[in-house]
């Protein structure tokens, strides 16, 4: 493992400070939480900008589109977008983290040079169709139905959870084509258009009040065999391909964000008077060790996907991202636990109350891209080698 870094990625880090120190202060105010339209316009300008400065995909291969960025590069990225409070991805969450880079490694040339552009240059959004009311943590159980007629899929069913659908252009979709087959191995991985006739969406109000989340109904909904990603009944494989990417990376930036938040609660337990509570004291001091260690493996995690690449593997990431996933999520939770104990019930880090929301956000993390439960059923499998579960 090599947590340093060389010369070359040193240079990278000053050329990106240098460039985000230039624009930032040229962005337009960020829009209402609650305005998706604005939010869409504001995410996908962030990522033309990102686009024609060479800095969209960039962990994606060059003949993907992308900057070809080893991922340490791409780690030092993350780290010091978050750290000058650069916009997030925001609306195009889905396309860049997950549907863009599983295209870049299962799709056809054909389908690549479809989907990927549009994605890098801020074009397109996608959302995301895997869980369903019955389907969640149990994946494997969706029935949503995509019978093949002609040169068609006609997908029936529903799906919930599904991230920015209300703005999104396309949809990665798990589909049930063989319901005979065991349940593993009659999935398929379709990219739907969210223009399509019968697709209905109903935005779903999380505790936060926010509303990036909806239910999608399908009614006999046609979606061509030329947008199947992968082989038909080999989705399961392709769709372990995009979560190993969104538990791979995709919580970098919030680690840092946690970090500075922890930094700002200690500033108010002293000027509060709070920091006189050894108890207290001990809990930010275990939490600011927690993140630390989770920073320490997520470069480990980078690094291993790094020496794949070396031997010639994918450099997709590994199961050491549901390491990460599962410790990040309780110790988030733990952080604005910690907040309320600082701040007390009407404190809050700034005028507009934004702590609440994150803590209110956090409860959802145990749950989000995999829940606790589906995370420790991994390492116990695929990292200690036990037995499966009955």
């Amino acid at each position: 493992m090599d947590l340093g870094h060389t010369q070359e990625e040193e240079d990278f880090r000053r050329r990106l400070r240098t460039w985000l120190a230039e624009v930032l202060p040229e962005l337009p105010p960020r829009p209402d939480p609650l305005d998706w339209p604005g939010r869409r316009a504001y995410d996908m300008g962030w990522q033309r900008m990102l686009h024609d400065a060479g800095y969209a995909g960039l962990h994606w291969p060059e003949d993907a589109g992308g900057g070809g960025a080893t991922p340490t590069q791409h780690l030092i990225y993350l780290e010091e977008t978050e750290r000058a409070d650069a916009p997030y991805v925001g609306a195009g969450f889905v396309g860049q983290l997950h549907a863009g880079p599983t295209i870049a490694a299962e799709g056809t040339p054909a389908q690549r040079r479809r989907w990927l552009p549009p994605i890098l240059r801020g074009d397109e959004v996608w959302c995301q169709g895997f869980s369903e009311p019955g389907a969640g943590s149990d994946l494997a159980s969706l029935r949503t139905r995509a019978v093949r007629d002609g040169d068609d899929y006609v997908v029936t069913g529903s799906k919930i959870w599904t991230s920015h659908a209300e703005v999104a252009d396309w949809c990665e979709l798990l589909v049930r084509t063989d319901p005979q087959a065991p349940r593993h191995r009659g999935i398929t991985w379709l990219a739907m258009p969210m223009d399509a006739p019968g697709i209905t969406v109903r935005p779903l109000r999380t505790l936060a009040g926010s509303t990036e989340f909806a239910e999608v109904f399908l009614d006999e909904v046609r979606v061509p065999v030329g947008n199947r990603v992968g082989k038909e009944n080999d989705g399961w494989r392709v769709t372990m391909v995009t979560l190993s990417f969104e538990r791979g990376t995709a919580f970098v930036g919030e680690v840092i964000a946690c970090q500075r938040v922890l930094r700002s609660l200690a500033r108010t337990a002293r000027d509060n008077g709070r920091w006189d509570d050894p108890v207290l004291r001990r809990r930010l001091g275990r939490l600011q060790a927690e993140f630390t260690a989770l920073w320490r493996l997520t470069q480990w995690n980078v690094s291993e996907a790094e020496h794949s690449l070396r031997r010639g593997g994918t450099g997709v990431p590994g199961v050491g991202g549901s390491v990460f996933k599962l410790r990040f999520s309780d110790a988030r939770q733990e952080l604005y636990e910690a907040a309320a104990q600082v701040l007390g019930a009407c404190g809050s880090l700034d005028a507009d109350h934004a702590w609440t929301q994150e803590r209110l956000s956090s409860l959802s993390y145990t749950i989000a891209a995999g829940t606790s439960q589906i995370q420790r059923n991994i390492v116990a499998e695929r990292i200690l080698g036990l037995p499966k579960g009955r």
